[in-house]
């Protein structure tokens, strides 16, 4: 990827690196790029989440497609997987999502979907990234009568609800959940989505003003959401993101239910239900150490992809599977949308409890989790371009896994969203390879 793409398209601080310049051009280069492969005049989808950039990036990057002579549909705020469902449901040429996932109010993001409703491909991102940057205008400019029009689609948002209904026909009634809503997209779609299927709801963290998303709540800020349940009487609780892609879960407990759990226990019971295809659950080299012993276990074939859901999806197309996903509650279930869907995951997930009258508690331990830990360093682009060079850090890092043996593993990558070094490490014993990480830590830092 290039220097404004990234692993989940672009993302930075509104209106410091992520301006309304860059957004007007990546929206005039997208129009042109969209309209080249096309051979027609595009319409774009654009949807948003609740940060208070939002309305502006939503302003900028529609001049930009209108200017490219695209025509632009405003959705409003909407879940990211709703713009990847609505925009082959809208018949549009493409969609795009402003939104910085789970990442605080002062970043925001522009993911591009094509009209078939999966993210666009490398090539067509290094195509509009290389007109941006190089200033291009190859293809025609646009005269005053061919400019773009912009117009609002009011039911966006309950076109996708009504959809996702679809998916759980036996409904939710007599299930009782408490739902996160990180005061994000998942604010203006849960309520009617849940209850609309008979659910008893607790909903909270969902009075977005701009500046609360993702504040201390949501799928990485589940303290609140574990408290509610323990302190209450219900099945379990979800936790959304800001732009509800990903859903991690609470037990009855009020004990985490994270992503690799999540993929067991749907692996699971699609086996049983002779509907895993392929017989294969597709994760990322992030993934629990416990989810592979799982699939093998349970005679699951495993796929492990690159970290990033698009790379998850790439896998999961090219091979023919139909479920995926990451430890961060990213997961993809085919038959149903062509991107992660965290409000998906959790009515396939209360549904799944429903009908088999299991406590999460007990669904979810088919899967043992591995002590791992995770630790995010700081580093300049430099320093992650040459993470793989650096020959002492591969020495720091191959020590290191002498000691493991065979009973854990090490993992030191470069983030492909943030100016980050990520370090995991699993083992068996939680302070020891805590420590190793701190080891291996010292000598990126140098």
């Amino acid at each position: 990827m290039g220097r404004i793409f990234g692993t989940d398209g672009v993302r930075g601080i509104a209106n410091g690196d992520l301006s309304i310049g860059l957004a007007t051009n990546i929206g005039r280069a997208a129009g042109m790029v969209v309209e080249k492969e096309t051979g027609r005049q595009p319409t774009f989808l654009v949807g948003k989440d609740t940060r208070i950039s939002s309305d502006m990036l939503e302003a900028a990057i529609s001049a930009g497609l209108c200017s490219a002579g695209a025509n632009v549909i405003q959705i409003g705020v909407v879940p990211t997987p709703a713009v990847a469902y609505l925009v082959t449901r809208y018949g549009a040429q493409a969609g795009v999502m402003l939104s910085a996932s789970h990442n605080p109010y002062e970043y925001n993001g522009i993911k591009l979907f094509s009209g078939a409703g999966f993210k666009l491909r490398d090539e067509q991102e290094e195509e509009i990234e290389r007109i941006v940057l190089d200033g291009e205008r190859p293809y025609s400019i646009k005269s005053a009568s061919e400019i773009g029009t912009i117009s609002f689609a009011a039911r966006a948002a309950d076109d996708y609800v009504d959809y996702l209904k679809t998916t759980l026909p036996g409904g939710l009634s007599g299930m009782r959940l408490a739902i996160d809503c990180s005061n994000g997209s998942a604010s203006v779609t849960a309520k009617k989505l849940f209850e609309g299927l008979g659910a008893e709801c607790t909903i909270f963290c969902a009075e977005p003003d701009g500046l609360n998303i993702n504040w201390h709540c949501g799928s990485t800020h589940i303290e609140e959401l574990s408290r509610k349940v323990r302190m209450g009487s219900y099945d379990l609780g979800l936790a959304f993101d800001g732009d509800a892609d990903r859903c991690l879960a609470v037990d009855e407990n009020g004990a985490l239910v994270d992503g690799d759990k999540l993929l067991a226990l749907f692996a699971y019971h699609l086996k049983e239900q002779g509907r895993l295809k392929n017989n294969t659950l597709v994760a990322t080299v992030m993934s629990n150490l416990g989810l592979f012993k799982f699939a093998e276990k349970h005679g699951i074939e495993m796929r492990a992809t690159k970290v990033g859901d698009r790379y998850v999806l790439e896998t999961m197309l090219n091979e023919g599977f139909c479920i995926g996903g990451e430890q961060s509650g990213h997961i993809i279930f085919r038959d149903f949308m062509t991107t992660g869907d965290g409000q998906l995951s959790g009515l396939q997930l209360a549904g799944l409890l429903k009908k088999s009258g299991q406590k999460l508690s007990e669904a979810a331990s088919l899967m043992e989790t591995y002590p791992q830990t995770l630790l995010n360093i700081h580093a300049t682009p430099e320093m992650k371009a040459s993470l793989e060079q650096d020959q002492s850090v591969q020495e720091a890092i191959r020590q290191e896994e002498e000691k493991l043996g065979g009973n854990g593993r090490i993992l030191v990558r470069p983030s492909g969203t943030e100016p980050l070094i990520r370090i995991m490490i699993e083992g068996q014993d939680i302070k020891e390879i805590e420590r190793m990480a701190q080891r291996i830590a010292s000598v990126i830092q140098g």
